[in-house]
């Protein structure tokens, strides 16, 4: 007789479905992409970035690895940020082509050969859970790109040093996980989302003060974790 499925291993592989639930959406992604509906891209990706960060603490609160040993949620996890982080804003970047066709070519073949190899890269994460290195988030920086437009030669130079800093012993914040300073550290991640979300609305053709201000968060969201790395007892406490 096959063995009878327990309610922790339904609950359990309920979470690994709305990991799976986020290759839909970057099917849908895709499908906007294709059409140049860049709006629409970016609401799904949105709406993948929101399944990503759910998915991990339902996970380990249901103890999902021990539940069901056999099933890989990481592994499941990397293969749908590679999708929604690193593949599909490559080719927004690429078939937008604001940087003329040379550079926006090179810079999403930068974009998904650096990834491909940094996902391969088994100690990404530090003891207090920042990412050594760019974790390389380009669905972020792509989207920041498409709102701020900041000239062809100053995207690539961001593409680029952001390739290059991900294979760099550098701190980057995640930040929900990095106990230090979390609640300045999710308020601004909360107001760049609430800057993205204005722009999304305003169909990407939003006013100075919107690109100004996910510019600005954008910059503190990226250097930040260096600033950490650099001043170790920055927002320390007694517990942390």
């Amino acid at each position: 007789m096959p063995k009878k499925v327990t309610a922790p291993q339904a609950k359990a592989f309920s979470v690994h479905l709305l990991t799976a639930s986020g290759s839909f959406l970057a099917f849908l992604s895709v499908v906007a992409a294709s059409e140049e509906s860049w709006t629409a891209m970016f609401w799904w990706l949105g709406l993948a970035l929101f399944v990503d960060g759910i998915d991990g603490p339902i996970a380990r609160k249901l103890e999902v690895k021990y539940v069901l040993p056999n099933w890989s949620g990481e592994l499941l996890d990397n293969i749908i940020d590679y999708m929604t982080y690193v593949l599909i804003p490559a080719f927004a970047l690429y078939q937008r082509g604001f940087m003329g066709e040379g550079l926006s070519f090179l810079a999403a073949a930068i974009i998904v050969v650096s990834s491909a190899i940094y996902y391969a890269d088994t100690g990404m994460k530090t003891k207090e859970n920042f990412f050594k290195g760019f974790p390389v988030v380009w669905n972020m920086i792509v989207f920041t790109l498409f709102i701020v437009r900041p000239g062809e030669w100053v995207a690539f130079a961001i593409v680029l040093v952001s390739a290059i800093v991900s294979f760099m012993p550098v701190y980057f914040l995640h930040p929900v996980r990095v106990q230090r300073l979390r609640p300045l550290n999710l308020a601004i991640f909360f107001l760049w989302c609430g800057f993205g979300a204005i722009s999304l609305f305003q169909e990407l053709d939003s006013p100075v003060w919107v690109r100004i201000g996910i510019s600005v968060t954008g910059v503190y969201l990226f250097c930040i974790g260096a600033v950490m790395q650099a001043f170790p007892n920055l927002g320390r406490t007694e517990k942390s």
